[in-house]
């Protein structure tokens, strides 16, 4: 086959079609465990193995969630107030953090501050999981293992959230507009709360859904850290029970279930936030 040959055959294959099909088995991947997740959830222990998730009988979907919730002392409920006050109130006072940060490295100069940043950014390859046994050293010195602290304040402080932050007060706050401000008498904190933290809402909204994901999802911190079932998020929560299901079959419906439940608040926060979201990844993109 020719070069000029070869340069024809190649818009097809990367044609309309090509990508439609691309995309739509991705969806379809992406798509297939959450269906099965809905189906298997209304399928009580002994269909759950033994039926066609597809079949309309053995529906026990409110029965399954009356199970959830009454199972060892209604431990589910507790669990998923813990995770949603691990992810939301962290994630919103991480954002803020990190969004605060972001600005002062883009706004500021101070002296090393590049070397400061590049510091950020190393920390952003470092895997969480190392961190973990550090964290649990110093919580244990400070006293705060296997309390709600040990796992809400390490969570506070994302690397790439400060990264994003930065990213976002160069995209939408100008120089102009805070010299503006500055010149009508406005301090320093002034100027940041009330011109600058207006304008950086889309990065801000960005930095707390990457946030609340991470918190949300967030397993090998808690497991380090705490002992009280009381304290566990849904994360932990269900990984105990899941561990337990095989000596306790009935476990299974119930975790099947709670994990159905787990996603909700992800799909909510990204649904009623999307619009914020989309602006927000196009930060910078046009100067």
């Amino acid at each position: 086959m020719s070069a000029a040959d070869s340069s024809l055959l190649r818009p097809k294959l990367l044609g309309p079609a090509t990508v439609n099909v691309v995309v739509a088995v991705s969806v379809l991947y992406t798509l297939l465990p959450v269906l099965w997740l809905v189906l298997a959830s209304a399928k009580n222990r002994d269909a759950l193995f033994s039926s066609d998730l597809l079949s309309l009988s053995d529906f026990s979907f409110l029965q399954n969630l009356k199970d959830l919730f009454a199972m060892d002392g209604g431990l589910y409920g507790r669990w998923y107030v813990n995770s949603l006050l691990y992810a939301v109130l962290g994630a919103a006072v991480g954002a803020l953090v990190s969004v605060a940060c972001g600005y002062a490295f883009d706004k500021y100069r101070f002296r090393h501050k590049e070397k400061l940043f590049g510091l950020v950014l190393a920390a952003v390859m470092v895997p969480q999981t190392v961190l973990a046994l550090p964290l649990y050293l110093m919580a244990s010195e400070a006293g705060l293992v296997n309390t709600f602290w040990a796992v809400f304040i390490p969570v506070l402080f994302n690397p790439f959230g400060v990264y994003l932050g930065r990213i976002f007060a160069r995209g939408y706050v100008p120089d102009e507009v805070l010299e503006a401000a500055r010149v009508d008498g406005a301090g320093e904190l002034t100027t940041y709360a009330r011109v600058a933290l207006r304008m950086l809402g889309p990065g801000l909204i960005t930095v707390f859904l990457f946030q609340l994901t991470a918190i949300w999802n967030n397993f090998f911190l808690p497991m380090v850290m705490l002992s009280d079932q009381d304290l566990y998020p849904v994360s932990l929560g269900l990984y105990q029970w899941n561990s337990s299901a095989s000596v306790s079959p009935e476990y299974y419906p119930v975790v099947i279930m709670g994990s159905l439940l787990a996603v909700l608040p992800l799909i909510l926060a990204f649904v009623l936030l999307q619009r914020f979201w989309r602006s927000g990844l196009t930060a910078g993109a046009v100067k």
